[in-house]
């Protein structure tokens, strides 16, 4: 894939959004701080894959968020070694991955696939690096933190800059991420016993060359022409099908046992009952998800609607009167992630249950905004 050129913003495939005003944009810095980002005194940073979607949005929320860095090293396969990339108004060359890219890396920012975390993500550990990972490769071992920052940061309080030592910390799975900053200020109120979560999931989650079948696609049915399927083995526009994830012997494909496992371990709760089942749409960018909650107290849908309008990162869009609730096209390129259809759960007696829907960015804050917020806290 062709290495961008980055200025302040750059962003894969932005599809056409309509601004609703009660949801905040992303964060944005002014010009003046952007360019003060780059300090003597600050962490030196690496992104490993850099020319992916997600790595491209690593660089995207590193200048919104002014992240301070003494200098940063572009790295990603072979075959884009060499190329040029501009970066707030600097040129670097990309850099093919090896073992000697930590040599005197304080954070490391990976996105590049579960094979290549798990060869070089322990390299630079023992370089001394901090490694933030949103791959698969770490996230169910005991040892390394899985951190969503505004749910569990005292999972990570241990790593510290500057010790000396490196250090892993996994970015939880985006479906994950989505679904727990809604659901987790609702658990510490009432705590949630069961829940079922049905997901809609963008090309996003697939990758850059998967929004660019969508997209490819789209053309060619319109045009009446056979459909390219080269990632997916279905056509993907104007269809829907189960995620492409691997099934399990279960009956459950990986992203489906990813929410259940991840959510135990980021609630510290092994006796939550999750249960999920995760659908791809013909989405650009963008995870929706159905979320049903099952409470052991009482939680009724107005307290609930106050303590989402208050949670850090959550917006809520929940207007019945008009209909208008979350889409992925309104958090496309936003950091937040935003709530609606707040109802309690008729099935169940009494506030017990609850049916909200959230829709959430997922190279934003289900990767890349999540990432910086972790190497934010290291600050």
């Amino acid at each position: 894939m062709k290495a961008p050129a980055l200025a302040h913003h750059h962003h894969l495939l932005s599809a056409t959004r309509i601004p609703r005003t009660n949801l905040r944009p992303r964060t944005a810095t002014p010009a003046s701080t952007i360019r003060m980002s780059l300090q003597e005194n600050a962490p030196s940073l690496a992104v490993v894959g850099v020319t992916g979607a997600v790595g491209q949005e690593f660089l995207s929320v590193l200048s919104d968020r002014g992240f301070p860095y003494r200098s940063i090293k572009m790295l990603a396969s072979k075959r884009s070694a060499g190329k040029h990339l501009t970066f707030e108004d600097n040129d670097y060359v990309i850099e093919e991955l090896t073992a000697d890219s930590f040599d005197g890396i304080d954070i490391a920012l990976f996105s590049a696939g579960g094979s290549i975390s798990k060869q070089f993500g322990p390299i630079a550990v023992d370089r001394g690096s901090i490694v933030v990972d949103n791959s698969s490769a770490f996230r169910m071992d005991e040892n390394v933190p899985l951190v969503i920052p505004e749910v569990n940061p005292d999972a990570m309080k241990h790593i510290k800059l500057g010790s000396g030592k490196g250090a892993l910390i996994a970015n939880p799975n985006c479906s994950t991420i989505i679904c727990l900053m809604a659901a987790t200020p609702l658990h510490r109120c009432a705590k949630v016993v069961r829940m079922v979560v049905s997901t809609y999931q963008a090309a996003s989650g697939a990758g850059a060359a998967a929004m660019e079948e969508l997209e490819l696609q789209t053309r060619e049915v319109l045009e009446g022409k056979q459909p390219t399927c080269k990632i997916f083995k279905q056509q993907y526009a104007f269809n829907l099908f189960s995620h492409n994830a691997p099934v399990l012997p279960n009956g459950y494909n990986e992203e489906e046992m990813k929410l259940v496992k991840e959510t135990r371990k980021i609630w510290n709760d092994m006796n939550v009952k999750v249960t999920a089942t995760c659908i791809r749409v013909p989405v650009m960018r963008a995870h929706a998800e159905s979320v049903n909650l099952q409470f052991e107290n009482p939680l009724d849908e107005d307290k609930a609607r106050d303590i989402l309008k208050n949670a850090p990162g959550v917006v809520v869009i929940d207007e019945r009167p008009s209909n208008n609730f979350p889409t992925p096209l309104e958090v496309s390129n936003k950091d937040d992630v935003a709530v609606g259809r707040i109802r309690r759960d008729v099935s169940q007696d009494g506030n017990f249950g609850l049916d909200i829907f959230v829709c959430g960015d997922q190279i934003r804050k289900g990767a890349a905004l999540n990432a910086i917020q972790i190497a934010e806290m290291l600050l």
